[in-house]
């Protein structure tokens, strides 16, 4: 009995850190959670590492419509493009896919009924994938909060 409850307690905290914020140590690029808040902004360390969601149609890039890159913010890797991003009316930057599935990967939410996407270096969130994108493109619709993204221009 008591090994028993010393495995379920191993399993319900083994992804905390001493100071009880969870891991994001996953991929190479990993980092406890703890040196994610030394390099991301409140905002950015609120979505990717505590998993929060922005409000709708209120954040950076829902609404952007020039033509480039959106890059992580923690990493700076090149995630979206431009011409896979289209108008979903959720209110947030929406693609039909990634610029390679090198680059994301899908996980089950904790909740268990959503898809999450996250960083695939990193393991950060990102935001959440549906199957209620352009059909024409794909069907899937790629719904990326801006506090995980930053914009670079097309030159």
């Amino acid at each position: 009995m008591i090994i028993l409850l010393a495995t379920a307690l191993t399993g319900v905290f083994g992804c905390e850190n001493s100071n009880g914020q969870n891991k994001t140590a996953t991929g190479p690029k990993g980092k406890p959670a703890v040196e994610w808040k030394k390099v991301l902004t409140p905002n950015q360390y609120h979505i990717m590492v505590e998993k929060g969601t922005e409000p709708p149609f209120h954040n950076a890039y829902y609404n952007n419509h020039e033509k480039g890159v959106y890059v992580s913010a923690a990493t700076g890797e090149v995630l979206f493009t431009s011409d896979d991003k289209f108008e979903s009316g959720t209110g947030w930057p929406s693609f039909t896919k990634p610029v390679s599935n090198n680059k994301v990967t899908v996980i089950t939410d904790a909740d268990g009924e959503r898809m999450e996407v996250v960083e695939k270096s990193t393991g950060l969130h990102l935001g959440h994938v549906f199957d209620d994108g352009p059909e024409d493109r794909g069907g899937k619709r790629f719904c990326m909060n801006s506090g995980a993204l930053k914009f670079i221009k097309k030159q």
